[in-house]
């Protein structure tokens, strides 16, 4: 039985209250990923972990995000998108709070786990919330823009207070600030965000256990590999497994009657392709961060609030373009702007790449992060726009999962091979820093290789059908 309340058109007034909730919530979420970034080095020391173990920091978190971001897309379907909204915030400010109690990599890994299901079943109601609450056009670019202006910001805040807590308090001071946002949001929730129509159905929890132990089994044999080669029984036989429940959960999709990833999203070239180039992009950049911050500090021997500041001419380039997107996809086109923000971000990554342990800073750090923070702030938001193009009122639930499963997964997978590409990244003349600094490099060098592949699949893909659109639009 279909449960009715106020239609998104009859809340316009709430709109702005509306906006201001989802975009601090997505906010907090960002935060939260920066916010680990700058403490990585201190987390390593402080709990024992490894090299390449501390991708899990990033990666438990990311994979369960990821992995079960449909599930909680469809939750919001059947349940209603501003209950799951409030659940998942629930979720995600309990889990902080075990994160900033950690005392060994296990604890610290599972909590990482929990808020990640926080976050799967809270960020497809944010961007569910937007679609429905902003009409297609003008409108929801702006508050699309917005949304992903919200990244550049978090990133900024994130990264500073996360050195700042790091240098001053510890590293675990980070994650307690979420207790009071969260709370407050969940307050805000209740009172401005109306309840969207619930519908009957199922939650396909065989579909989201495979997918997700399928990225997790593919994630962990990749990291291994970096430490135990690609012959060891133990990678192989993940790698194989992951696979396999990968297939399966494709077949189940085609055959559940409520699917929670319907196989018609990718029945749009278009959608397609920015799916695909959202993980690459991802991959690519989500490496930018985790190894930046570990030559800034290992390399550059800069403290976790000096390091958190060296990201800036990133940060606040990226908020700017966000900013700008409405104005520049107008002159532009969405497509133009895309491509041209990946561009950026290739030219800025293979710059950044030619790092070693006697680069400066101004001229080999900070001048390739500029133009890595204008291709990322240029890019996000018209990846957005084209992924949820053309998508029916009904599935919007499952688009917008879509678009950050694509999002997190890229990350996870893209850390895990640059995390091979790292440990595989040896010389024999050097040590100390000064093989930290070339395994680094090597590593962003690899990152630009997955942004150039996404450039191919926007070219291939994206600039066809905006193309086409803008001949009909002309011929009309």
């Amino acid at each position: 039985m279909t449960t009715r309340s106020n239609s998104p058109a009859s809340t316009s007034p709430r709109r702005g209250a509306v906006l201001a909730i989802i975009v601090a919530s997505y906010l907090m979420i960002v935060i939260d990923i920066s916010i680990v970034i700058t403490g990585l080095p201190k987390i390593q020391a402080g709990l024992g972990f490894s090299h390449t173990d501390l991708s899990w920091v990033q990666n438990a978190y990311t994979l369960a995000f990821g992995g079960l971001l449909l599930l909680g897309a469809r939750a919001g379907d059947i349940l209603g998108r501003r209950r799951m909204f409030i659940i998942g915030l629930a979720l995600f400010t309990l889990a902080s709070l075990a994160i900033g109690l950690a005392q060994s990599p296990a604890w610290l890994l599972a909590s990482r786990a929990v808020q990640g299901l926080g976050a799967a079943v809270l960020a497809p109601s944010t961007l569910a919330l937007l679609s429905t609450h902003f009409p297609d056009g003008p409108e929801r670019t702006r508050a699309l823009s917005y949304y992903a202006a919200a990244a550049g910001v978090g990133a900024t805040v994130g990264l500073v207070l996360g050195g700042l807590f790091a240098d001053l308090v510890s590293w675990r001071a980070g994650f307690f600030i979420n207790l009071p946002i969260g709370i407050g949001l969940m307050i805000a929730a209740r009172r401005y965000i109306a309840e969207t129509p619930t519908s009957p159905g199922r939650l396909d929890a065989f579909g989201a256990l495979g997918s997700t132990l399928g990225m997790c089994a593919l994630v962990y044999g990749i990291v291994r590999s970096a430490e135990e080669g690609w012959a060891d029984p133990a990678t192989v036989s993940s790698l194989a497994i992951g696979l396999v429940l990968i297939a399966l959960f494709v077949f189940n999709e085609s055959r559940a009657a409520q699917p929670i990833l319907p196989l018609r999203l990718f029945a749009s070239r278009e959608r397609s392709g920015a799916y695909a180039a959202r993980m690459l992009f991802l991959g690519g950049m989500v490496g930018f961060w985790f190894f930046t911050t570990q030559f800034l500090q290992g390399v550059l021997g800069y403290s976790p609030l000096e390091a958190g500041l060296a990201f800036l001419p990133t940060t606040l380039p990226n908020f700017a373009a966000a900013m700008l997107v409405p104005r520049l996809s107008r002159k532009l086109g969405n497509a133009g702007l895309l491509a041209g923000g990946v561009v950026m971000g290739i030219v800025g990554l293979v710059w950044l790449g030619q790092a070693s342990a006697d680069t400066t800073y101004l001229a080999g750090i900070a001048l390739p992060m500029i133009l890595i923070g204008i291709g990322q702030g240029a890019a996000l938001a018209p990846l957005t726009v084209a992924a949820v193009t053309g998508v029916a009122r009904e599935d919007a639930g499952a688009a917008s999962g879509l678009v950050n499963v694509a999002h997190q997964l890229g990350g996870s997978l893209g850390l895990g091979l640059l995390v091979v590409v790292f440990a595989a990244s040896t010389s024999a003349s050097l040590s100390g820093t000064a093989l930290l600094a070339h395994r680094i490099a090597h590593a962003i060098n690899a990152s630009a290789v997955m942004l150039g592949v996404a450039l191919v699949v926007v070219v291939a893909t994206i600039l066809p059908a905006c193309s086409r659109r803008q001949a009909v639009a002309a011929q009309a």
